[in-house]
């Protein structure tokens, strides 16, 4: 029996055994390498504008601690539950190893719209979460992040909970920030800017050219937002784009610029365009050269994955490929090369390291040296990987994988079980 299910978490566990097959790992290590350090679910009352109370149901799953503290976003959704949260714990976990972090994975959660929420009562859900939290999290024990549904703001208001507690300012409790609290310069756009790094890596070992590229965007959000501004900066034409409310397609290149100050205007996608419009499920399957998946896990599945018509697939979202899809990705060889999420989407992590390495110090690094740092440490874990799939004959995310289990596992073993 275990707590951790559904669907999202069926998918990690069915991936981790692959993975663990393929480095014949030893059965009585694998429940201790999968199965997370700790889960926390706490109730979340807040005040509502009518004077009425609310309960919202949060959650924290901290994967392990061998490397360091645990760091991972937090994620304010109508799907969160503990399985996804646990995932998504554990793929951040297989992340950081892969990236060279000195992290552990974790990953929290409200199940709540935050559409649904004044600022006011946005601003009280998220202090609540972090008063509850405050037992179990630390500056080095558990180091939060925004995700789907929060932002800057939400961490500032997370950061100012937990320091009023400690009676002093602590920055480093969570990445993310506005760079007026300690934020670093970069960090919002750098998970946006590594998926577009790498496929420029991807482009360059493929012998394409940008100015020749074409490429669609599931995802309009902070990811897929920066994603498709970087691409149209360098060249490529963005044919397609996407969110939770709409989805446009133009085989001649859509107008990004216009595009991106509609949302900055409306906040969503819908109702930029009638001509443009496309159903979202037909729009992963359009003739691109580059695909970015930038939204939500499980979109390229069983039903689609053979009609996919990309050459590069980067997924800039976390788990949007099935296992079911992977094994059909896989079939095709050559005919596509996948960016894994661990790898693809790390960018993130690596500046939110930054930005916590910086607070710690309290020395602070200019824009240009964050990103030619994140763009050198992309560089070398993109070699790592592909040279490993190379030599030993399989996929990119088997061996992308296969590097960041391997760092876990080998720490674990060194440091041994206590007691």
């Amino acid at each position: 029996m275990t707590i951790y299910t559904g669907p999202v978490f069926d998918m990690c566990r069915q991936q981790f055994t692959a993975i663990a097959d393929h480095l014949s790992l030893p059965e009585d290590e694998r429940d201790r390498l999968l199965y997370p350090k700790r889960a926390i679910t706490v109730s979340c009352p807040i005040h509502r504008d009518d004077g009425s109370v609310a309960v919202f149901q949060g959650y924290r799953v901290q994967h392990h601690l061998s490397l360091g503290p645990t760091k991972g976003g937090t994620r304010f959704s109508t799907s969160v539950d503990i399985g996804e949260v646990a995932a998504l714990a554990v793929w951040m976990s297989w992340k950081c190893a892969l990236a060279g972090l000195p992290y552990g994975g974790a990953k929290g959660g409200v199940t709540v719209d935050p559409a649904s929420l004044s600022r006011r009562e946005l601003e009280a859900l998220s202090r609540r979460y972090m008063q509850e939290m405050i037992p179990f999290v630390g500056s080095h024990t558990d180091v939060m992040a925004p995700d789907m549904g929060t932002n800057e703001q939400v961490m500032a208001w997370f950061m100012d909970t937990y320091s009023m507690h400690q009676g002093r300012t602590v920055t480093e409790i969570v990445t993310g920030k506005p760079v007026a609290t300690g934020g670093t310069e970069g960090r919002r756009e750098a998970t946006g800017l590594g998926v577009v790094h790498l496929v420029g890596s991807a482009m360059e070992r493929l012998g394409m050219r940008a100015a020749q590229a074409t490429a669609i965007v599931q995802g309009f959000g902070n990811v897929g937002g920066v994603a498709a501004e970087e691409l149209h900066a360098r060249g490529v034409r963005v044919l397609g784009v996407s969110d939770h409310t709409a989805a446009y397609f133009d085989p001649r290149g859509l107008d990004i610029p216009d595009l991106l100050r509609h949302v900055a205007t409306h906040g969503v996608l819908a109702g930029y365009s009638t001509e443009l419009a496309i159903d979202p499920e037909e729009l992963l399957l359009q003739p691109c050269d580059v695909l970015v998946p930038a939204a939500m896990e499980r979109v390229i599945t069983e039903k689609n994955a053979a009609r996919l018509r990309c050459r590069i697939l980067a997924e800039g979202a976390n788990g949007p490929t099935t296992p079911e899809a992977d094994r059909i990705l896989a079939e095709r060889g050559d005919d596509l090369f996948v960016i894994p999420d661990i790898l693809c989407n790390s960018g993130g992590v690596i500046v939110s390291y930054f930005e916590w390495v910086q607070d710690l110090q309290q020395f602070f690094w200019g824009r240009g040296e964050v990103i030619g740092r994140l763009y050198g440490h992309l560089d070398r874990v993109f070699h790592q990987v592909t040279d490993r799939a190379a030599r030993e004959r399989v996929s990119t995310r088997v061996a992308a994988m296969a590097i960041g289990v391997s760092k876990v596992r080998d720490a674990k073993k060194t440091r041994g079980l206590f007691p």
